[in-house]
């Protein structure tokens, strides 16, 4: 069963007596406990534990039929889990934004860039009601935020690969989404298009913006990220991307498909798997 719950507001005193002593680290933002999703009689990922604190950045790697896609879709209650729970701190009706992939989605329906943002301010304005003028400034600003402002009457189908994942990403600011998932987002585009995205959300992070995200570029992931998971339908490891860069680890996620050390040292490598079967 999946289940969301209020996480309460940790108290910050800033008073001349206050208790210095450390404190707990603050609770996560998102957490999933054994998390079980099965395809007929195959599991898509089992036992999935991990947490995100807020403002990290997390990169979810592992190999063709990993089941990255379905632990995100799981996340986002877009796919019925067998088992386990997923608990959001705050208001989870607006704090996930998506960006899915690009497969499943119809670039032909007749919406502009503009209309297709504001269907992140669906849940604040209400059914069959029309946008007022903030809406309407808040989705400007999610553009402007994005680099997308001048698209903004653009059909979406005209669109490149990049600057579409700049869309649904500003499409979640305009939710007011605190914590954004993207599925291979950098699937498709060039490398320019990787590097400006890259950009976007490095700025959003700073800004307080939880990033999490699931990719095959492993020099990405290592150094570009706060933590790494590594799943191959079961965490295989998590932590720090030290931590989760080690022989035996990535051994066990691809095999001998992949070389990780020269001379002792580790290589930064990128690995795309896409046409791989069985994997």
């Amino acid at each position: 069963m999946i289940t969301h719950t209020q996480s309460p507001t940790l108290a910050n005193p800033t008073s001349p007596d206050a208790d210095t002593r450390p404190r707990k680290p603050a609770p996560p933002i998102l957490a999933t406990h054994d998390l079980t999703v099965i395809y007929g009689d195959e599991p898509a990922i089992e036992g999935i534990t991990f947490d995100v604190r807020k403002g990290e950045r997390v990169a979810i790697i592992g190999p063709n039929g990993a089941g990255k896609s379905t632990l995100i879709k799981t996340i986002m209650g877009l796919l019925q889990a067998q088992r386990g729970a997923v608990t959001v701190q705050g208001d989870e009706r607006f704090c996930l934004g998506y960006v899915p992939q690009n497969e499943g989605i119809d670039w032909n329906f007749p919406t502009t860039v503009r209309d297709a943002v504001m269907m992140g301010r669906t849940r604040h304005i209400g059914w069959l009601r029309r946008a007022g003028r903030e809406h309407w400034r808040i989705v400007n600003m999610a553009l402007e935020r994005v680099g997308m402002a001048a698209f903004a009457e653009r059909q979406i189908g005209e669109l490149s690969g990049g600057q579409r994942r700049r869309v649904f990403i500003a499409r979640a600011l305009a939710q007011e989404a605190n914590i954004l998932l993207l599925d291979e987002p950098f699937s498709g585009v060039d490398a320019e298009a990787q590097a400006r995205l890259m950009e976007v959300l490095e700025s959003l992070n700073r800004d307080g913006l939880t990033i999490v995200l699931c990719t095959h570029d492993l020099a990405l992931a290592f150094s570009r990220f706060d933590r790494v998971l590594a799943l191959r339908k079961r965490v295989i490891a998590y932590g720090a991307p030290a931590e989760v860069y080690q022989p035996d680890v990535l051994a066990k996620l691809y095999g001998s498909r992949v070389a990780t050390w020269v001379d002792g040292k580790p290589a930064m490598l990128f690995v795309d798997d896409h046409a791989c079967e069985g994997c």
